[in-house]
């Protein structure tokens, strides 16, 4: 069973339709033991840095996904649940994300005249597909919904994007990964992401078994 991780930042029905529907089995939780559970999680997420800390802490959801994280199981972040993975945003100076990987998010420059937010389909420059960008189309194109990106490593960069600025649009750590955009409503390409995702978790499963 995959966790979809509730912590009072949205976007669950969506994230558990589009897994359902690629016959991934799921469930959303909103507390540790339902998490430490799962076989892999997903966080998904909109709304703003500080706030969705604030719902993780509350809930003690802060500390059992570092734990659950360490333990090698697939984890998935979605827009805000890529976002919180980092070390500190611009939207909410002084809250500190989960820091599980390096980088910060800043936000989109508003003096290029682009819209921000940023609400649309882009392109992605795919760098290091891996296990979750695996045979992907040449310059997919994805949708995004954010006023704030993330800015990381090179090395983490599975994925890239131009909108007013180079965004980190996904990246991958080992059995994490993320993307600022959203699968779920991204049409074939998202499907075929999250059917990379689901496929991951089952091959995990048998090595564990194993």
């Amino acid at each position: 069973m995959t966790a979809i991780i509730d912590y009072g930042a949205g976007n669950l029905q969506s994230v558990e339709k589009a897994l359902r529907h690629i016959g991934c089995g799921c469930e959303v939780i909103n507390s540790p033991a339902g998490l430490m559970e799962a076989e892999a999680a997903v966080l998904p997420g909109v709304g703003a840095f500080g706030e969705a800390m604030s719902g993780l802490k509350s809930r003690g959801l802060h500390t059992a996904i570092k734990g659950f994280v360490k333990t090698g199981r697939p984890f998935l972040g979605i827009c805000l649940g890529l976002q919180v993975l980092f070390e500190s945003s611009e939207e909410s100076p002084g809250i500190e994300g989960l820091s599980l990987l390096p980088g910060k998010i800043l936000r989109l420059p508003e003096d290029c005249g682009l819209k921000v937010p940023h609400i649309g389909w882009n392109s992605l420059d795919v760098r290091d597909p891996g296990w979750l960008l695996k045979g992907l189309p040449a310059e997919p194109y994805v949708y995004f919904v954010h006023s704030y990106y993330l800015q990381t490593e090179p090395g983490l960069v599975s994925a890239a994007a131009e909108y007013a600025t180079e965004i980190h649009a996904s990246v991958q750590s080992g059995n994490i990964a993320a993307c600022q955009f959203h699968p779920e409503k991204s049409g074939a390409v998202g499907l075929a992401i999250l059917r990379n995702f689901a496929e991951h978790v089952k091959q995990n499963n048998l090595t564990v078994e194993v």
